[in-house]
């Protein structure tokens, strides 16, 4: 039977591209039975493989209500509100529940396998069981490394997180959930204290960032407590004004307003206001310590962590540093072949490096920062999206149910948003999915980037990962909600190379914008492992992508200051991206003129997020079942 790696080594891949794929353990335990008449036998076999599936997704079912019971934050993600007590409270992030976390992932992963028969279970509950076994082992690997990493970051930290929860997510349609948006504000102290003396303890035994981080943190913070009631400046405080505007929206009478609100005042500047000040002195001490050493690999573990890192974040446990490495230096050079190409159909005369510099800078490829600029791209962005919906039904077979539309976003937060990115719609069919486009700075939105940001972000991207993966309705809620940065994004990344496969990109400068994207992605291999494990400095990082890359030395700098906090987490794209199109090449060489691209996109989407290795299971039996289909 031949196997993905069996096919990579015999099509002579390079060794750097197999190398990403190894052989994977147990491939063959979720490969299907021949096809048969159904015997007596077999029709009772098959009742109780429906019998054990549907008693492994009870069981998983308890387990989603059971954290989500845990998790206050996470009921008010999906919208669960109904609980006021929990409604008022953060999530607990003290030692011992982490350490509670871990003993679950080991229990559930003893008592999954204990008492549930796998070879009894239909297909779907197997991959299901799969991911669930991938979750808990992974968990309980990266709890060995819980030391080694930042408390807060620039990225991401309760200082910017807790008060994003609470105007982006918060809902307040009743004076009770006032209430519990008060009684948060009041938990916000004890939290940061918590987290203050972990950070402390951290950072005495060297785990803190390096010293450019820090003058972002107390930036960030300092902007939470800017305006009243913190201060006597004519602006009000991010908080404050998203209380207030919910508050006086209620239909409750004027003076249980006025109450609400006096409260909600006193808890921001009797709470709020003096732990940001606390957070503000606890990075100034830090500020002090550290240094600018810019790797995992200054952390006491940071070999090890940084390894885990890579494990985690491509669900591939096998592959090294210096392989991630090699595979981005040789896309690279791939990718630059493909561009001179493109230098060549448009009559460009110069170097590689001479076209970066023409494609950042000329005002063709630049619509102005100007109203009718900004509804330009955005009208052409959603022409875009119609043209690519014409010819999707020739390449899947399941679309989503839920509507995708397009926005610009909106001003309150643009000048902290992403270029372009993707909300999921409603589960209920409520809320459409949501394409956003940052139009705040058009120089930041080239026209020839436009065709590749749509294809990633909106269709057939995230728009049809994401919410496929909601929509799978006999599949266990943790499955549908799942995230795995290495499929997520890999998928995502796979899907602007779909574009030209479906006959996009007809402008070379548009398909300029999509080599320039790829570019990128394979820029992070090289750079978040020379960061991490070889030893680069920030700057080294920086010069490298501006000499090999078409972004702005901004956009550069932006994003390796993200790498350098986030170990790993950029190299999943790439990652990704590889394994589902070494996929898709081996099912097309395998079946010939019996590879349908709709069914292969079923395959890899119907699941919801799977680790790799997984996905790799479910390629081959796909292969394996429509062989045996055709010799029939």
């Amino acid at each position: 039977m031949t196997k993905l790696s069996t096919w990579l080594a015999s099509a002579s891949m390079a060794a750097l591209i197999a190398a990403c794929s190894p052989q994977e353990p147990g491939s063959d335990t979720m490969a299907s039975e021949t096809a048969a008449p159904a015997t007596t036998s077999e029709t009772t076999t098959a009742a109780t493989e429906q019998t054990e599936s549907e008693r492994l997704y009870a069981w998983f079912a308890e387990l989603f209500e059971a954290d989500l019971a845990r998790s206050p934050q996470q009921q008010t993600g999906l919208g669960r509100i109904d609980d006021l007590e929990a409604y008022g409270r953060w999530d607990d992030v003290s030692d011992a529940a982490a350490d509670a976390a871990q003993q679950r992932r080991i229990e559930r992963l003893a008592h999954m396998r204990e008492t549930f028969d796998f070879d009894a279970l239909d297909r779907d509950a197997r991959v299901s069981w799969r991911v669930f076994e991938y979750l808990q082992e992974t968990g309980i690997r990266q709890y060995e490394f819980r030391d080694q990493t930042y408390v807060f970051t620039q990225m991401f930290g309760p200082h910017t997180g807790m008060p994003s929860t609470l105007i982006g997510q918060h809902r307040v349609d009743t004076a009770d959930h006032a209430e519990a948006y008060i009684s948060r504000l009041n938990g916000i102290g004890p939290v940061f204290d918590l987290l203050i003396a972990r950070a402390d303890g951290r950072a005495e035994a060297g785990v803190m960032p390096p010293r450019f981080a820090f003058d972002y943190l107390t930036g960030n913070t300092r902007a939470v407590i800017t305006g009243a009631p913190f201060d006597d400046s004519d602006t009000v405080s991010p908080l404050l004004a998203d209380f207030t505007a919910k508050v006086n929206a209620l239909e409750i009478d004027d003076e249980a307003k006025a109450d609400l609100i006096a409260r909600g005042t006193a808890a921001l500047t009797d709470v709020v206001g003096p732990a940001y000040e606390r957070l503000i002195a606890m990075f100034e001490r830090h500020e002090q310590m550290t240094d600018d050493r810019d790797g995992a690999w200054k952390l006491p573990r940071g070999d090890a962590y940084y390894e885990s890192q890579l494990a985690a974040f491509t669900t591939l446990p096998d592959l090294s540093p210096q392989e991630v490495h090699d595979t981005g230096l040789a896309e690279i050079e791939r990718i630059h072949g493909e561009m001179r190409g493109i230098m060549d159909e448009v009559g460009f005369e110069g170097s590689l490096q001479d076209f970066f510099e023409f494609m950042r800078t000329d005002e063709q490829f630049y619509y102005p920062s100007t109203d009718e600029g900004r509804a330009r791209y955005i009208a052409e962005v959603s022409d875009v999206f119609d043209r690519v919906r014409d010819v999707i039904p020739d390449y899947f077979d399941t679309l989503p149910q839920g509507e995708m539309v397009v926005r610009e976003v909106e001003p309150y937060r643009a000048a902290g948003s992403p270029t372009a990115f993707y909300n999921t719609g409603a589960l209920d069919g409520s809320r459409p999915g949501i394409y956003y486009a940052n139009t705040l700075n058009m120089r930041n939105l080239p026209i020839y980037q436009m065709e590749t940001l749509a294809y990633h972000e909106g269709i057939p991207g995230h728009h049809f990962q994401l919410t496929l993966a909601q929509e799978q309705e006999g599949t266990p809620m943790f499955q549908r909600f799942l995230y795995l940065s290495a499929f997520g994004e890999g998928w995502a990344l796979y899907a602007e190379s779909l574009g030209k496969d479906m006959g996009m990109f007809t402008d070379p400068y548009q398909d300029f914008g999509r080599l320039a994207y790829e570019l990128w992605r394979a820029g992070r291999l090289v750079v978040d492992t020379g960061i991490h494990s070889l030893q680069w400095s920030r700057q080294d990082a920086i010069d490298y992508l501006t000499e090999n890359t078409s972004f702005t030395e901004e956009e550069i700098t932006r994003e390796v200051e993200r790498y350098i906090v986030w170990p790993g987490q950029a190299t999943s794209y790439k990652t990704g991206q590889m394994r589902i199109r070494q996929l898709r090449d081996f099912a097309q060489a395998e079946l010939g003129d019996a590879f349908d691209y709709g069914e292969f996109h079923d395959v890899v989407l119907t699941n919801g997020s799977l680790p790799l290795a997984v996905l790799t299971e479910l390629i081959n039996d796909y292969v394996d079942d429509n062989r045996a289909e055709t010799a029939e």
